[in-house]
């Protein structure tokens, strides 16, 4: 199997039933990407996969051979932050900030189709869960970086 991660074309040796999370986290030492609860509802292993934000854990490495993946590492873009990030910055979404890799993926997702988002559209679109409950800045960020805050 082959899979353009980041902008890099990598060959993949691993059981084609094998999570595209697991791919990511232990076959190619991208660790950004969260496990969170493996039924793909929490969305904190949220990735690109051709452009469309997916939840890792539920994609097979098989489903996404021969697919372009972006990940919270390839994010930024030459060493530089990305408006969405310096947002998340701004904002002070951050608590434990473990779910964010996957908040930030599925924002980056939605601020590419629809790049000045309602708050409702935020909330219908995000539907990531966070343990400390920062949506309300979650949102605010969202906000900001579509010029909207």
């Amino acid at each position: 199997m082959r899979i353009n991660v980041n902008g890099q074309w990598r060959d993949i040796d691993a059981d084609p039933d094998k999570p595209l999370l697991w791919v990511l986290r232990e076959d190619l030492g991208l660790r950004g990407t969260k496990f969170g609860c493996g039924a793909g509802l929490c969305g904190a292993c949220t990735v690109h996969v051709d452009g469309e934000a997916v939840r890792s854990c539920s994609m097979t490495v098989a489903d996404a051979d021969g697919a372009e993946v972006s990940t919270i590492e390839g994010l930024t873009a030459n060493g530089r932050l990305k408006a969405l990030q310096e947002a998340w910055i701004a904002e002070q979404v951050p608590q434990c900030g473990y779910c964010q890799p996957g908040f930030l993926m599925a924002a980056s997702a939605l601020l590419q189709e629809n790049p000045s988002p309602s708050p409702q559209e935020i909330r219908e679109e995000i539907t990531n869960l966070c343990r400390c409950g920062t949506y309300q800045r979650i949102a605010q960020a969202i906000g900001r970086a579509s010029g909207e805050g």
